[in-house]
């Protein structure tokens, strides 16, 4: 029986508060082997990358895995730009999609899946200022209900 691991490598809890969710991908990486031993010590870092669609080809930029410890001269740059691997009609669509007016490429999430690296993709839109706040208020009344629901039954 295998032992529970925690695949998850890093994750960019600043996406949802920062935009709108549409829909999500799961894309491998193309990655050099100190990167992916980098990884494995869960040094990788999402806070401001984001993907673009270049001549058929989605690139992720931004993304800084810091150089392992135990590399040589050969290690990698932390902040290279990184391709990710989709299917042709995967790019196809996601291409049509940020071609649209305020849309973006975000990964959310950098994980492991049977050995190999995983970024999880989205295509969302920028918030505004304002549906930052409803966001906070509508978020702090689900917790207040719940808050009262529990001294409710405690009682």
């Amino acid at each position: 029986m295998k032992k529970e691991q925690d695949n998850n490598i890093a994750t960019n809890r600043k996406a949802r508060h920062d935009y709108h969710i549409f829909d999500t991908y799961e894309a491998g990486i193309e990655l050099k082997g100190t990167e992916v031993k980098s990884l494995r010590e869960k040094k990788g870092n999402l806070t401001d990358s984001f993907a673009r669609v270049m001549s058929g080809q989605i690139f992720l930029f931004n993304l800084h895995i810091s150089p392992y410890t135990f590399g040589n001269l050969n290690n990698h740059d932390p902040l290279r730009t990184r391709r990710l691997l989709l299917h042709k009609l995967e790019i196809a669509k996601l291409a049509g999609q940020t071609n649209q007016k305020g849309l973006a490429l975000i990964p959310l999430k950098l994980y492991f899946k049977d050995g190999k690296v995983k970024v999880q993709l989205a295509v969302a839109r920028g918030k505004t200022q304002y549906d930052k706040r409803e966001t906070i208020r509508k978020d702090e009344a689900r917790r207040e209900m719940q808050r009262a629901a529990r001294t409710r039954i405690k009682r």
